[in-house]
């Protein structure tokens, strides 16, 4: 029997005598696993089902024309099933799950415009949740008058709050330096920053990275998000940290149970590690943002950004780069217009300045 399973996998026998992995975990839907223990579809897979819609109590009772009714019938329908990536799946599943848990039982053709709206204000602290809501609604609505539940789609005039400041805050150089003085070289959280700085991947790739991924000085990532497959160059001070801090696993980062560890989890142990520091503003997406900001910086161009962050449009970029420092930007521009301005006194004067010298002469 294979040893190290993560929680709520057990391996059995089947009738055939082929040996297979099951998930089976209270109030969560019983499942096979399909990919080898360790591979990257393995943990993609079974932090998937971890992560998934937990099965309520009474789900087989559903009062047609309800939410309950709407939305069941939303996951078993084709526009559900276009979706391309489970991840995304899983994502809008907790938005949809959410709103469910409050408005199940209430029946659709009774949803207002202004109920929306009321609910967008009541969401105004969460303005990034409230945007996610409003899209699912949009979408669920749609599908509601597909089916002949609704006429209209109440959630279309409703603006979502907006967001306050610019999301996840970008670490400086000086939060950085914190960090790294109060976790050295050889400890987990130096490897946690680098491997998050030095490849300005998410969270939820980074916590999948091992030594299968590093083949001829470049880490192969596919990003669980988007689906796209990157091959970035290891930084010098990333490959120290990962001599200095050998797992002995799949993956690089392992809890303190030797598993890779799920997204959440990570982000939660990330977050206290920062505390440590006294960096109480930082969290692990920062550093995607801040090794946008160094390459910003200095003087790379969207597209070169692009190909290590993955991003695919310029304004993706711009939103990670608009806290690239002013100072260093400032004094690139104006080094540049110097250049410029003594480039056009070496290629000729102009008509008027060629007169006074020839008058002075």
């Amino acid at each position: 029997m294979t040893k190290g399973l993560p929680p709520y996998v057990t391996e059995f026998r089947d009738r055939h005598g082929k040996v297979r992995l099951r998930f089976r975990r209270t109030g969560y839907p019983a499942q096979y696993l399909h990919h080898p223990v360790g591979s990257d579809e393995f943990w993609k897979e079974y932090l998937a089902l971890k992560e998934g819609a937990r099965i309520e109590p009474g789900a087989n009772r559903i009062a047609p024309g309800t939410f309950d009714d709407l939305i069941a019938q939303y996951y078993r329908s084709t526009v559900w099933n276009n979706v391309p990536k489970e991840s995304t799946k899983r994502v809008y599943r907790g938005t949809l799950e959410r709103f469910r848990a409050k408005y199940g039982s209430r029946p659709v053709a009774t949803m207002t415009a202004n109920n929306v709206d009321k609910l967008m204000g009541t969401m105004r602290e969460t303005p990034g949740a409230a945007a996610m809501l409003l899209k699912r609604l949009r979408q669920l609505f749609d599908y509601s008058i597909l089916i002949g539940m609704r006429k209209d789609n109440p959630a279309k005039p409703v603006k979502a709050p907006k967001a306050k400041g610019d999301g996840f805050h970008t670490w400086t150089e000086d939060e950085i330096a914190a960090f790294e003085a109060r976790h050295p070289l050889g400890t987990k959280a130096r490897l946690a920053l680098c491997l998050l700085l030095y490849t300005a991947q998410r969270r939820s790739d980074v916590v999948i990275m091992g030594p299968q991924h590093v083949k001829n000085g470049r880490i192969r990532v596919r990003q669980m998000k988007t689906g796209k497959e990157l091959y970035i160059p290891v930084h010098p001070e990333l490959a120290e940290a990962i001599v200095a801090c050998p797992s002995g696993h799949l993956a690089f980062l392992v809890s303190e149970r030797g598993t890779p560890f799920p997204v959440a989890s990570f982000g939660n142990w990330f977050r206290k590690r920062c505390n440590e520091a006294g960096l109480t503003d930082c969290s692990a997406h920062g550093l995607r943002k801040a090794a946008a900001r160094r390459m910003a910086e200095l003087g790379m161009s969207n597209q070169l950004i692009k190909s290590i962050t993955g991003h695919v449009t310029d304004s993706e970029v711009a939103r990670y780069t608009r806290d690239a420092d002013q100072v260093a930007l400032a004094d690139q521009a104006m080094a540049i217009l110097a250049r410029s301005s003594m480039s056009n006194q070496e290629t000729g004067l102009d008509k008027n300045d060629a007169k006074l010298l020839e008058n002075k002469g």
